[in-house]
């Protein structure tokens, strides 16, 4: 699609604020223009193949049908659509997920104004946009040990306890119960053999699990 074609999108977020804020922006080039925006996926699914849109933005943690479990039925409706999905919290089971499932793209709620209204120019045109930690995120997986017993889950914890946070820090901020970052971290203990945090992230960094 050549620049001067207007792009149209579609906006799939539950906080008004930014709703809102996206869409002010977005309509304020005449190039791009915001046909819909809806607060939940329940409410798009119906009306999005009149919408037709070139782009979707759609936020992950959605009340209802959660963002990642929509972009399948997104695609079955509109095949040729790109999905760029939009978060707070960037965890490497999200980005898996959401690009196997068929985004296009994946960005950070906080990224530039520029930055996102460039992704959306970029995925239309062919591309996978997609945020700096988020491009850093998919290339470290490469360089993992692939034969790690460790979960995706586990090993996502076991990096965060690297990084120095606490088990209730990693737990607000990866949206599970405190219990269950303590049992993740006890499964870890048992599948490196070890019975202490240093020894689980030397054990884990000697082997290339994180």
């Amino acid at each position: 699609m050549e620049n001067k074609e207007q792009v149209h999108v579609v906006i799939i977020e539950d906080d008004e604020t930014i709703r809102n804020g996206f869409a002010y922006l977005i309509n304020a080039s005449q190039n791009y223009k915001v046909v819909n925006a809806y607060s939940n996926v329940e409410r798009a699914l119906p009306n999005l193949v009149a919408d037709a849109p070139h782009v979707i933005l759609l936020d992950i943690e959605l009340p209802g049908i959660k963002g990642i479990d929509a972009i399948p039925k997104i695609k079955q409706l509109l095949p040729k659509t790109h999905i760029l999905m939009l978060t707070v919290y960037e965890n490497e089971d999200n980005v898996f997920n959401a690009l196997t499932k068929g985004a296009a793209g994946y960005l950070v709620k906080n990224d530039s104004t520029e930055k996102i209204m460039d992704a959306i120019q970029e995925v239309v045109n062919g591309g996978a946009p997609m945020s700096m930690n988020v491009a850093k995120i998919v290339i470290k997986s490469f360089h993992k040990n692939q034969n790690s017993p460790l979960t995706k889950r586990e090993t996502e914890i076991l990096e965060q306890v690297a990084n120095g946070k606490s088990r209730s820090k990693i737990a607000k901020e990866m949206f599970i119960d405190l219990e269950t970052v303590k049992s993740h971290i006890k499964h870890i203990y048992l599948k490196l053999n070890v019975h202490s945090r240093e020894d689980a992230i030397k054990e884990a960094k000697n082997n290339k699990y994180i």
